[in-house]
């Protein structure tokens, strides 16, 4: 139960700032694609065992369990979409995902912020800062590649890979 109420604490909380970043007069005309505006900077451990990235994760709130991330390689206005990665309420995640698949594609974000990998950008305020890593903490992620490294296009290969510093659970 306290799970549970951490982690909706953090959902709510991440999308309270996320849509604070994406008010404007013509809200009601919005599209899906509104609202990223959470910018995190993190690196991925590729399906090769190798460190990729950083990778700019660019982020919003769709429920009160998952938060939603579009990955590019640069910041760079014409980079390409390279994949996704969903944030996943801790007890939603463990109690939908077999404990062989999380292991294999999950992360826990506690574990991957405390490598000291993971920078959350555009945001000046420590206290802020602190406060949305202390509350992405309560989640745990899945990511997909869509665009693989080196690649002139897409050619339909999703590879997903996992954190830096990633531990297997056991329970």
């Amino acid at each position: 139960m306290v799970s549970s109420m951490r982690s909706m604490s953090f959902i709510v909380l991440l999308s309270v700032f996320c849509i604070g970043l994406m008010v404007t007069p013509a809200m009601s005309e919005g599209t899906p694609a509104d609202g990223f505006g959470l910018h995190v900077q993190a690196p991925h451990m590729m399906a090769d065992g190798q460190v990729g990235g950083p990778f700019h994760h660019y982020c919003k709130g769709i429920s009160n369990e998952i938060i939603q991330c579009l990955l590019f390689p640069s910041t760079d206005p014409k980079a390409p979409l390279i994949g996704v990665e969903y944030f996943v309420a801790k007890d939603l995640a463990r109690k939908e995902v077999p404990l062989i698949t999380w292991n294999r594609n999950f992360h826990d974000h506690e574990v991957e912020i405390a490598t000291g990998r993971v920078l959350i950008l555009d945001i000046e305020d420590k206290n802020k800062v602190a406060e949305i890593a202390a509350a992405a903490s309560q989640t745990d992620g899945v990511i997909y590649h869509l665009w693989q490294p080196g690649q002139k296009v897409p050619d339909g290969t999703v590879t997903i890979p996992n954190s830096v510093g990633h531990k297997f659970r056991t329970e």
